[in-house]
């Protein structure tokens, strides 16, 4: 369904939907087995003008809005769960904070080689004491010696962080402040300091790569600060409000090529002389994952066309991510019980779609994080 999608978008959906379709579907069950970083990939989205989707163009992006963006996340997320996050990730966490809070300068020297697809974005925040407890974890330090920060610390589960071209590092530059004492610091990967430390290894999502960074007296100009010292929190809490209506996005994408590869099963598969598409539990699953990814999406579109009129969305964003990701969760349970004993092998894909899916339930925000989100702003806006 189109949703009254504009010309634009409708054009940006198909064509991404064709790329994902041509260029990555064929490769996904491969980039699975394999856990290596599809880099051609990335490349050739690069070529076709997707790594800087929402991006202006004066900064190298294509200048397409936040639906669009949500619809290009869905169709890659639908043929690839590791090329999804990877993507999404770069979007909102790579490109987003540097093209919302930074300088000038800053978009000129950063955010233009990953809106042209010449490396890979980064965020890092979460560290061993912090997880959902972000303000009060984050013990990775930036302590500023004349005209350069200094940085000091551990972060984990960063997404490209062993391959990227810059991350955004959320540091800890006043340890008398609190919240207010933190930081967002632009950091180049190959700056001295900076060491990869292993690459976990996942449930699902094999392909897109998940780091350890050490910072070890890892040094950068001062310039490198990303708008004020002292609002980083802010600068994370408003990035992952926009992130999770990506994630939001790849969950639908996980959650339909679920549903689809159930029903083409259905309708294939044989039991007791008919087809089992024919069988009302198989059909009460079907029109449940049905029903619930078309109520995610509503939510998604709610959520991206709020964000698009410059509207507060921190109460949709976490209602359409937390949604969206339980549905798509459910749509891939389901899809594994109609395949049977065929869906826990890896010669069909839905057992990869319920790996791949799971992450979502947790990134940016676990369910029960956001479930308090959501009723924090409901409560605080009826008072």
């Amino acid at each position: 369904m189109d949703f009254e999608l504009t010309e634009e978008q409708r054009a940006i959906r198909d064509a991404v939907r064709e790329f994902a379709e041509k260029e990555i579907a064929p490769r996904a069950a491969e980039i699975d087995r394999a856990d290596e970083f599809p880099a051609e990939i990335f490349r050739r989205m690069g070529e076709q003008g997707l790594m800087g989707l929402h991006i202006p163009e004066a900064y190298g992006g294509a200048g397409a809005d936040v639906i669009a963006q949500a619809l290009a996340v869905e169709e890659i997320a639908r043929v690839s769960g590791s090329v999804g996050l990877t993507y999404a990730a770069h979007l909102s966490l790579g490109c987003s904070p540097i093209f919302n809070f930074g300088t000038e300068a800053q978009k000129k020297n950063w955010l233009v080689p990953l809106a042209r697809g010449e490396g890979l974005g980064a965020l890092a925040l979460t560290e061993a004491k912090g997880g959902s407890d972000l303000a009060g974890g984050v013990q990775t330090t930036a302590t500023r010696e004349g005209n350069e920060w200094i940085i000091n610390g551990t972060k984990m589960y960063v997404t490209s962080g062993a391959i990227c071209r810059s991350i955004n590092v959320l540091c800890r530059t006043d340890s008398a402040q609190g919240h207010r004492g933190l930081s967002m610091i632009i950091v180049p990967r190959e700056t001295r300091g900076v060491v990869i430390g292993k690459v976990e290894e996942k449930m699902g999502l094999h392909g897109s790569l998940t780091t350890q960074i050490f910072f070890e007296d890892c040094r950068v100009p001062q310039e490198n600060l990303l708008g004020k010292a002292g609002e980083g929190f802010k600068y994370a809490m408003i990035t992952l409000d926009g992130g999770r209506i990506g994630i939001g996005a790849m969950a639908l994408g996980l959650g339909r090529a679920a549903l689809e590869a159930s029903i083409k099963y259905a309708h294939e598969r044989e039991a007791f002389g008919k087809p089992i598409a024919e069988m009302q539990a198989i059909q009460f699953m079907i029109a449940d994952s049905a029903m619930e990814l078309d109520a995610a999406r509503l939510l998604i579109m709610q959520a991206a066309d709020l964000k698009n009129r410059g509207v507060s969305f921190t109460t949709e964003a976490a209602m359409a991510k937390l949604f969206a990701s339980e549905a798509a969760d459910r749509a891939c349970h389901h899809a594994i019980q109609i395949h049977g004993g065929a869906g826990y092998l890896r010669d069909f894909p839905v057992e990869r779609y319920y790996r791949d899916n799971r992450l979502t339930l947790i990134g940016e925000g676990t369910s029960e994080i956001l479930r308090h989100v959501i009723a924090r702003e409901i409560l605080k806006a009826s008072v």
